[in-house]
């Protein structure tokens, strides 16, 4: 049997950070490395699921954020076992238990409170976002290269989509009315501010116009959940709406389903019959009890 080597969490952690560069979100696994400060020095044979559920669960962060925490350091122990040969068997870590939380979703007037209440250019944008349901980034840094404007077509490419599958996306009006009025400000990019393309939305600014619109506990990414809640709303089946916003797997557009319960209409009905006849019997019965 092969002897396995004496390694250090400090030399997995820079392993999995040399051989990870293709991840998208690299940087934020280098961020929880750090944080990890605890880890520092321990040799991976040392490191037992008591100790690392214990440390991840003294961070002050939520259940949901302590799980990602989980699910890296799990991944950075199966590659010491599995593939590097560093570890005979990676602990098993169970996952915190997580409160359900329900989605955040603005009503019409609420869209339009919000839209009023921030500048033009961060305007447009959400106009576009709530039109297509495209994710932050997507809309940030949207290029014309990726729009058909004929066809009423844009596309968003498989290394920019969080799936990494490509999306196409199709146009409707109010989507088309803001691109008309972005046509030829930039060369090249769609959402610029005084020639200038965007490339973040200031969390101050975004928070006053929450303020100003009386919107509480409200994301930038709840304006995605917003136009899946109106597409929803409107019947679009659920199958649908996973194309139209490049979800993974049916699972993920799951909790929007309990939005448009109108395939359940008939099955209620069924006790508007009953109550009805039950009724019936109740005046018929009542009329013989007077008879006699």
């Amino acid at each position: 049997m092969q002897e396995v080597p004496n390694k250090t969490w400090d030399e997995a952690a820079k392993r999995w950070l040399l051989e990870m560069q293709h991840k998208k979100d690299l940087r934020k696994d280098a961020s929880k490395l750090k944080i990890l400060s605890s880890f520092r020095g321990l040799y991976l044979k040392d490191m037992n699921r008591n100790f690392i559920m214990e440390t991840i669960n003294n961070l002050q962060c939520g259940s949901a954020t302590k799980n990602r925490y989980i699910a890296l350091v799990r991944a950075i122990l199966r590659k010491a076992e599995r593939e590097w040969d560093w570890l005979d068997k990676a602990p098993f870590l169970k996952q915190f238990k997580e409160p359900k939380k329900r989605v955040r979703w603005l009503t019409k007037d609420e869209a339009e409170r919000l839209i009023e209440a921030l500048p033009e250019t961060i305007a447009e944008m959400v106009r576009f976002s709530l039109a297509t349901g495209l994710r932050k980034s997507n809309v940030l840094f949207l290029e014309w290269s990726q729009i058909d404007l004929k066809h009423k077509v844009a596309w968003i490419h498989a290394d920019q989509a969080k799936a990494e599958k490509p999306i196409g996306v199709a146009l409707n009006r109010l989507a088309m009315d803001v691109l008309e009025r972005q046509w030829k400000k930039h060369p090249r990019r769609v959402f610029t501010n005084k020639g200038v393309p965007v490339k973040v939305v200031s969390s101050t600014t975004w928070s006053r116009a929450l303020i100003k619109a009386g919107i509480e506990d409200f994301r930038w990414h709840d304006l995605r959940h917003t136009w899946a809640s109106w597409l929803v709303q409107a019947g679009v089946p659920i199958r649908d709406l996973q194309e139209m916003g490049g979800w993974e797997t049916v699972a993920m557009v799951q909790k929007y389903a309990h939005l448009a319960p109108f395939h359940l209409h008939k099955h209620a009905a069924l006790l508007d019959t009953k109550m009805t006849h039950d009724q019936v019997l109740v005046n018929q019965n009542a009329i013989c009890s007077e008879q006699k």
